[in-house]
């Protein structure tokens, strides 16, 4: 974790992709108390991994900047291996459609995340859609 997470404002972390005032805000009183500043250098010194390592990713990525959500059982991958292909085309899986859901790729009894994905106009992807996709680039 870097030292600016210490000092950050509620709006600075705001600012963040998917955090909201109130998570922010949390987050911000979270790291005020001391107690819980040493129990972060603790973990440091045993060797905890606090930075994400993001590996280079080569080929085409069209689809950076876009959020996906999967739902429902899909005909041949499993949901591990969709969400994979996504990432490696520069994509982002979340858990929860929301109107910053760009597609959801929808299998078999898709259920309440296809209902709430129609309910905002967000684009539904079936499997080999996502695929004659990915094939394109």
């Amino acid at each position: 974790m870097q030292k600016r997470l210490l000092v950050a404002t509620p709006e600075t972390i705001g600012a963040v992709y998917g955090m909201g005032p109130e998570i922010a805000q949390s987050v911000c009183e979270w790291f005020q108390p001391n107690a819980h500043r040493d129990l972060i250098a603790k973990l440091r010194e045993i060797g905890l991994q606090l930075e994400s390592v993001q590996t280079q990713i080569d080929g085409p990525q069209p689809f950076t900047g876009k959020t996906f959500v999967i739902t429902g059982t899909l005909p041949t991958l499993k949901r591990e291996e969709a969400k994979t292909l996504i990432e490696k085309a520069g994509g982002k899986v979340t858990g929860s459609v929301s109107k910053r859901t760009d597609y959801l790729l929808a299998g078999e009894e898709a259920g309440s995340k296809l209902d709430k994905a129609q309910a905002l106009g967000v684009p539904q992807l079936t499997e080999e859609q996502l695929l004659t996709l990915l094939q394109e680039i």
